[in-house]
């Protein structure tokens, strides 16, 4: 409490501002894990959605305290240079950009991916204090690279050949048993896939944290009180809505049976834990989106909404250069004010 109360009011600020864009989090991007679920009978909405948040906050925990190889990657991938209180303004300015677009995104229910908009958000305002690519640790950088190509490919092809496997298992099995098995089998594997994105975004998270208060360095460890607010918050953000993309990403993109949510959850869940694993930062909303392209397409290609995907593709392809200028303008406009 001491510990809290010597803070300056700009880096409450910023803790605050990174407190809401994990609630946002919660709020936006969890809905990815349990669309499937929920557009398929497997469990209500509600249900659905108090089972995500319990996996989430356990998704948070367990990864902080296990390993934390993407906090890393994130804190190491910019620098707001030695000037401490100028390095809290643009960590404030980028969370504050981040909460816009995130807010916008679920207004209009798109999925767009809250890992990305954290990413370009921080790169958008290291690049306005360094005035260079100086401010940005290319190497580090590269890895979200690395993480969409895991997340995007790795995924639609995971979801396509689970799919392929099962219809060959069970194609001599009776349509209603084997409904039955996936109902359950789809109610663990977006367990699974709630888990996994707790983990994946939950690290990122953390790095915010640990930078706002100036824990910064190779191996640190992540105190256990950032670990469990980080936990919590994401839970009650989870909990708090996500109804306009389970239609986006359940109902609106693609008509899957029970097998291939089944499918399309466990290719997200194995994307996102291989991705963690490895250090790379990437983005639930594409692992699960692609995977489910991915199972969907067994049936062919007419099953995907091409409209649907071109509206989540524009939304993707917008989020690094525009939450990454936003980030830069309104680091800008904060440097003006409060510096």
């Amino acid at each position: 409490m001491e510990q809290i109360l010597s803070l300056s009011p700009l880096t409450i600020t910023s803790l605050l501002l990174t407190l809401g864009v994990i609630f946002v989090n919660g709020l936006t991007d969890a809905p990815n894990a349990i669309a499937t679920c929920v557009t398929t009978r497997c469990l209500s909405v509600g249900k659905a959605v108090f089972v995500s948040a319990i996996f989430n906050f356990l998704g948070v925990l367990i990864s902080g305290r296990t390993g934390a190889s993407v906090t890393e990657t994130v804190m190491n991938m910019v620098d707001f240079g030695a000037d401490e209180n100028l390095s809290i303004i643009a960590l404030s300015a980028a969370m504050f950009a981040i909460v816009l677009w995130a807010v916008l995104a679920w207004y209009f229910g798109i999925p767009t991916s809250e890992s990305h908009a954290l990413i370009a958000g921080l790169t958008g305002s290291a690049l306005c204090v360094s005035g260079s690519l100086q401010g940005v640790n290319s190497a580090e950088w590269m890895k979200t690279i690395y993480g969409l190509f895991i997340s995007c490919f790795g995924g639609f092809i995971c979801g396509y050949v689970i799919c392929r496997i099962i219809l060959v298992i069970f194609r001599n099995v009776k349509r209603q048993r084997a409904e039955g098995i996936f109902k359950y089998g789809q109610i663990f594997a977006a367990v699974l896939m709630s888990f996994m994105h707790g983990a994946q975004d939950g690290q990122k998270f953390m790095a915010v944290l640990m930078m706002c208060t100036g824990s910064v360095g190779k191996g640190q460890k992540i105190p256990p009180a950032v670990i469990l607010l980080c936990s919590v918050i994401m839970a009650l953000g989870t909990m708090s809505g996500g109804k306009k993309i389970i239609k986006s990403v359940g109902m609106d993109m693609v008509k899957l049976q029970r097998y291939q949510g089944f499918g399309a959850d466990l290719s997200g869940a194995a994307s996102l834990f291989v991705s963690t694993c490895l250090g790379l930062p990437v983005s639930t909303t594409h692992a699960k989106t692609t995977a489910m392209m991915g199972a969907a397409c067994v049936n062919g290609h007419r099953s995907v909404n091409p409209l649907v995907i071109k509206d989540m593709a524009l939304a993707w392809m917008c989020t690094f250069p525009g939450c990454g200028a936003l980030g830069f303008v309104v680091t800008k406009v904060f440097m003006n004010i409060f510096n």
